[in-house]
């Protein structure tokens, strides 16, 4: 394996260059008062950091005497901090929804941006950590559950044992006290939890957690063949499909997610632009691996 560029470097010097790079990256411009005002260095410092930056991509930044700032060059590659386009949309979308603020960033300017968003309400930290604590100690946790089955009594015991995220929900998996199998329960609807206790560890018998599948992926072949080129850019796939390993128990989010539940012809192919070539097999799998963790729990108990 390679070397990490620059992995000789002190954590601190390495997180300087890294800004270096994510301005130069993301901005195309800064300046050694750019770098003081962050780190709260001198310019004389700031000035050592540029001149090493340059020593590990000496073809990434020039200096423009006009602009009195480093700018980025055409033949700038990052070496630091990755080519990582989502690192940077993420936090722009973070900032924008309020989850953490610009300061908290790197970044200089930001765009125009607009986050369209339903909006939901911010889980209760107090809950979250409950719920990982009693993942990682092994033990079982009483919460109060608004259910969508319908199920009357709010409060009930599981014990988690891994959290998942689809569809801008987290959910956490856990056996379920009440029904002797394993569920996914949305962190949103725990509206407090009391008591834990310690509890024997039978997440091996999550099957459909532990076992995974390919979705088979495609474009509606209702569309026209200029709007099934589209999608197949936009998810890369590659003659006409694309293969997502999941867990047979997040299959249900993903497919409901995106339509991939439903009977092709049923909605109008610009509202179900995929389709699930595997369908049958995904869902006979998910209900065999459920079939096989209640048998099991049932012969080993909880």
């Amino acid at each position: 394996m390679a070397e990490r560029v620059g992995s000789d470097l002190k954590w601190g010097v390495r997180k300087r260059l890294e800004f270096i790079e994510f301005r130069l990256f993301w901005d195309g411009r800064l300046n050694r008062g750019d770098l003081a005002e962050v780190f709260g260095m001198s310019h004389q410092q700031a000035s050592s950091d540029f001149g090493t930056y340059q020593k590990l991509a000496p073809d990434n930044l020039v200096y423009d005497n006009a602009l009195k700032a480093y700018i980025r060059t055409s033949e700038f590659y990052p070496v630091l901090i990755g080519d990582n386009s989502d690192r940077y949309l993420l936090q722009v979308v973070a900032i924008h929804s309020g989850w953490m603020q610009k300061e908290d960033t790197w970044f200089d300017e930001l765009p125009p941006v607009e986050v369209v968003t339903l909006g939901r309400k911010p889980l209760d930290t107090k809950n979250l950590l409950a719920v990982l604590d009693s993942i990682r100690e092994h033990k079982k946790l009483q919460i109060d559950y608004r259910s969508m089955t319908g199920t009357p009594e709010s409060w009930r015991w599981i014990v988690p044992h891994a959290m998942s995220f689809c569809a801008g929900r987290w959910y956490v998996r856990a056996w379920s006290e009440e029904h002797n199998d394993f569920r996914d329960y949305s962190l949103g609807r725990i509206l407090e939890t009391r008591g834990s206790t310690p509890a024997s560890d039978n997440s091996a018998l999550d099957y459909e957690w532990a076992q995974r599948i390919n979705l088979i992926i495609g474009p509606n072949p209702q569309l026209s063949e200029d709007r099934q080129r589209a999608v197949e850019f936009e998810y890369n796939m590659i003659n006409a499909e694309v293969l997502v390993p999941v867990r047979l128990s997040l299959s249900f989010y993903l497919m409901s997610e995106h339509n991939l539940d439903v009977q092709l012809g049923q909605l109008l192919p610009e509202k179900q632009q995929l389709v699930l070539k595997n369908r049958q097999d995904v869902e006979d799998a998910r209900r065999l691996a459920r079939q096989m963790s209640k048998e099991a729990l049932k012969r080993g108990g909880a």
